[in-house]
């Protein structure tokens, strides 16, 4: 088998959902993590000077998606065949949506406009987003609790570890999407995931 290094922050981030694809295929890998002062003295390190990065028997992969798609294909989370793949790649899409537009008031420098932008976000944006997400798991999933064919995907352990921010800033966020609750609450019954989730670094982002 390959050897595995994955180098990020401690903390979730662009980082975690490759991390719950390990967890779901019991895989064991080295689990490097800088805290933000340290990370100044290794930027040189990192291919294209970002993490995450994961080493696959010593070679760097970059780009966090890429990382974490490369991993659930490996461990036959990407979906059964093509169409299935693609399928899952219009969740995880859609989840980047969410990424997009939550950006600017996540990381912008003005304190009001952020917090104007969060308001629209959480008011407009997300439900918007959080109903095509449903729509997409009730068309895919084959009525069951997943995205995708009524199985475990890295779309559903992509949008667990987004949600699980989302839900810290407002915990009420999910309240009218139930399929989505479910699908969150599925994920967290699987043993190797609960472990993992019981076990890891508690980190605030």
């Amino acid at each position: 088998m390959p050897s595995y290094k994955l180098t990020y922050f401690n903390g979730r981030g662009r980082a975690e959902v490759s991390r719950l694809i390990f967890a779901a295929a019991g895989q064991k890998y080295e689990d490097v993590r800088y805290e933000f002062d340290q990370w100044p003295a290794h930027k040189a390190e990192m291919l294209l000077g970002q993490m995450p990065v994961l080493e696959v028997d010593g070679v760097k992969l970059p780009q966090s998606a890429a990382i974490a798609r490369f991993l659930a294909k490996q461990f036959h989370l990407a979906g059964k065949d093509n169409f299935e793949q693609a399928k899952v790649d219009a969740a995880v899409d859609t989840i980047y949506d969410i990424y997009k537009t939550w950006a600017p008031s996540r990381f912008g420098e003005d304190p009001v406009k952020k917090e104007a932008l969060s308001k629209k976000f959480f008011g407009e944006e997300l439900p918007k987003q959080l109903q095509n997400l449903e729509t997409l798991g009730k068309l895919y999933g084959n009525g069951g609790h997943f995205f995708v064919g009524n199985q475990l995907t890295w779309a559903d352990l992509f949008f667990h570890t987004i949600t699980e921010t989302l839900l810290g800033i407002n915990a009420d966020c999910l309240n009218n999407f139930p399929w989505l609750k479910d699908n969150r609450a599925e994920v967290e019954k699987q043993p190797k995931i609960a472990e993992y989730l019981k076990n890891r670094p508690r980190t605030e982002l």
